[in-house]
């Protein structure tokens, strides 16, 4: 096992960076003037911050308590008196995070990571499904300005609009000469979004999240026009558990985008790969059991009436994105027959997707993060027994044996990518944290561009910056600092192709970002120094990309 030396102080600097810019945008706004818009006929009270205006933690739904939880949401009725939108609402229900013991570099990063940055999404409140919107202050109800829709991520078990307020995005745009209205909603998380179990199937309130964020997105159609926005000419865009919703839009439906949106930006997300709803069942009887439920007749309507306390110390019981089983989430996306009519991998491979121009791109190092929890896994059956009972329950010994093939235990071939003999925090870590990267993030990106190449145009990325962060590297996330808080190249690539479905600008220093396509896979790369951009192919590790492919094609999540 390789000794780690190298200091605290990148990790620990890059997280706090990342706090700093998170709480920044919310803080500026401590300085503002009042705005207003009409909606329904009432006036909504904003404030004006600079060259923006914000209308803050607007209800888009009615609140999902009392009968209403655990139902698909309900668009508000027209608003009829006026109202204050000047603060963020409070973030959904949390899923309570249980850190893994551990020791050095590891603990900083994990102590860094759960309690900096998303300790920004409190408080929270399950009366949380709010809205909401900046714009340029000079954009009136005739400006037709493109819109740009945010969806947090958070592994669908944390997170809020409170972390991303948009302010920055619409700054820049305005100074490119390009503006656009930002938008961001919470949606339902843990178990509160993602029940799943039989009687959830058959109830057809499955991915109540994703149903939120989808009527999140006909509000917008309703009411972007009163800021300035256009509503044919909505872009998603998220990261994490947020990009992996604007794929699953994307297929939802049969791949009907309802006119709702015209094109989408996934930051580390693509259709993942999980299975049928019923695949839930272990955590929704664990629940029941919990909150006394069982002896129920009904027992999803007497989940319903439990108290909110009871019901979110039962969730929390359940395994968070920090246990052991790490990205086998607890709580998720599934196919529940109506929303997502089969599983979404299947769905890509069945061409039901909405056939519009997007942008896809993956951070080098997408599995460190989530890795830590298995520190105490370090040799060849220790992994095995991980990935066969843990990781993907239903592998054979022969598809163990293949993936050991494709995944050997050689430190050097092992994420952090590229870092040779260094970052080996454990003679296996490099190797799950390789494997975990791929088999959630990287391959089905790969999926969703093998089946959609040739039938819409596509614009691929991989970051490959901040590889000096000890055991991180580049790790998930790290994209954002290039996307959503600096305003570097990333941003500018986006709010482009939110304006005119291209990322590339026309100017002569502009660096033109080739597309993609099946017969030449071009991708952007980020990189730190003095080249901070170059353009290369898409091909690495697609033998091993491949394999996990066709796994977890057979044994979903």
């Amino acid at each position: 096992m390789t000794q780690i030396k190298a200091p605290l102080g990148p990790t620990k600097m890059f997280f706090q960076l990342l706090i700093v810019l998170a709480l920044s945008t919310v803080l500026i706004s401590a300085t503002t003037a009042a705005s207003t818009v009409q909606l329904d006929g009432v006036t909504v009270t904003g404030t004006s911050v600079g060259s923006v205006q914000q209308f803050l933690g607007i209800p888009f739904a009615r609140p999902p308590v009392g009968n209403l939880r655990f139902r698909l949401p309900q668009p508000v009725p027209a608003y009829n008196r006026s109202f204050s939108a000047t603060a963020f609402g409070p973030s959904c229900p949390q899923q309570k995070f249980v850190i893994p013991v551990l020791k050095g570099l590891p603990q900083v990063i994990a102590d860094d990571l759960i309690n900096g940055i998303y300790s920004v999404v409190t408080p929270s409140s399950e009366d949380c499904l709010t809205i909401n919107v900046v714009k340029p202050a000079s954009a009136t109800t005739s400006s037709k300005l493109p819109v740009l829709v945010w969806i947090y991520g958070g592994g669908f078990e944390f997170g809020g609009t409170s972390t991303y307020d948009g302010s920055g995005i619409v700054e820049r745009s305005i100074r490119m000469g390009s503006p656009v209205v930002f938008v961001s909603m919470n949606y339902r998380l843990t178990g509160f979004g993602f029940l799943a179990s039989k009687e959830v199937k058959n109830a057809g309130i499955g991915n109540l999240g994703l149903q939120d964020q989808r009527q999140a997105l006909r509000w917008v159609q309703k009411y972007i026009a009163a800021f300035g926005g256009d509503p044919t000419k909505v872009t998603i865009w998220g990261e994490s558990a947020g990009a992996i919703s604007v794929s699953l839009h994307m297929i939802a439906n049969g791949g009907n985008t309802e006119g709702l949106f015209r094109a989408g930006v996934m930051q580390s997300g693509a259709p993942i790969p999980v299975g049928d709803i019923e695949n839930g069942q272990v955590y929704y009887d664990s629940i029941v059991a919990d909150t006394g439920c069982s002896g129920s007749a009904d027992t999803l309507q007497c989940l319903r009436t439990v108290p909110y306390g009871t019901l979110k110390a039962a969730i929390d019981k359940t395994p968070s994105i920090s246990a052991y089983q790490a990205l086998r989430l607890a709580w998720l996306p599934r196919a529940d027959g109506v929303f997502l009519t089969d599983h979404p991998q299947r769905l890509v491979q069945q061409g039901k997707i909405a056939p519009v121009p997007f942008i896809t791109g993956n951070c080098d190092d997408e599995g460190t993060l989530f890795s830590f929890s298995t520190l105490n896994v370090t040799t060849e059956s220790e992994v095995r027994d991980y990935v066969k009972n843990t990781f993907l329950p239903g592998t054979t010994d022969a598809q163990v044996d293949q993936l050991a093939t494709h995944y050997p235990a050689d430190i050097t071939q092992g994420s952090p990518f590229d870092t040779g003999i260094l970052n080996a925090v454990t003679p296996q870590f490099k190797r799950i944290a390789a494997v975990q990267g791929d088999g959630v993030f990287q391959a089905p990106r790969r999926w969703l561009l093998k089946n959609t190449s040739g039938k819409q145009d596509i614009w691929v990325y991989l970051s490959k910056r901040f590889k000096i962060l000890p055991l991180v590297g580049s790790l998930h996330g790290s994209d954002l600092v290039n996307s959503f808080f600096l305003g570097q190249e990333l941003q500018d690539y986006i709010i482009r192709f939110t304006v005119k479905l291209d990322p590339s600008g026309t100017g002569l220093l502009d660096f033109k970002w080739p597309k993609y396509a099946t017969g030449n896979p071009n991708q952007l790369i980020f990189l730190d120094g003095l080249i901070p951009q170059i353009v290369g192919k898409d091909t690495y590790r697609q033998p091993q990309m491949d394999f996990l492919t066709q796994l977890t094609l057979q044994v979903p999540v």
